[in-house]
């Protein structure tokens, strides 16, 4: 497969997997503002994110999804196909019930897949994930 193609595919699935993490965030606020109360604004969400162990669940994605930034911006690197399988095993363990590392993040998603928003951007990344390379 061509740097072009690879860098097509990764490129798409970076929106995706943005959507699908916004989805879980909304999700994990939605649940915290059941047991706490409303959120004040974005700083207040910004700050619950990065401090509050209810939104710790989503961290592996999001640094899924830095590192796949990292990847696409790095100048003068040639992208091929193991780009594509690095990404598609790193999402897998994240999904993967064997792997222990990441049961918080599991337990989380399994709460949250009964959001509509949730299963159609999940659908979205994995639709990308799995189509043709071929440019």
């Amino acid at each position: 497969m061509t740097d072009a193609a690879v860098r097509s595919k990764l490129t798409a699935l970076v929106p995706a997997l943005r959507h699908f993490h916004s989805a879980l965030l909304d999700f994990a606020k939605e649940e915290y503002e059941f047991l706490h109360g409303p959120v004040k604004g974005p700083y207040a969400l910004y700050s619950l994110v990065m401090n509050d162990p209810a939104f710790q669940w989503l961290r592996p994605l999001s640094g899924i999804m830095a590192t796949l930034d990292e990847v696409l911006d790095a100048k003068g690197t040639t992208l091929s196909e193991q780009n594509v399988t690095d990404v598609r095993g790193a999402l897998g363990l994240l999904f993967a019930e064997t792997d222990t590392r990441f049961a918080e993040f599991r337990a989380g998603y399994a709460r949250a897949r009964g959001d509509a928003r949730v299963r159609e951007t999940e659908a979205q990344w994995r639709d990308v994930l799995s189509g043709s390379l071929e440019a």
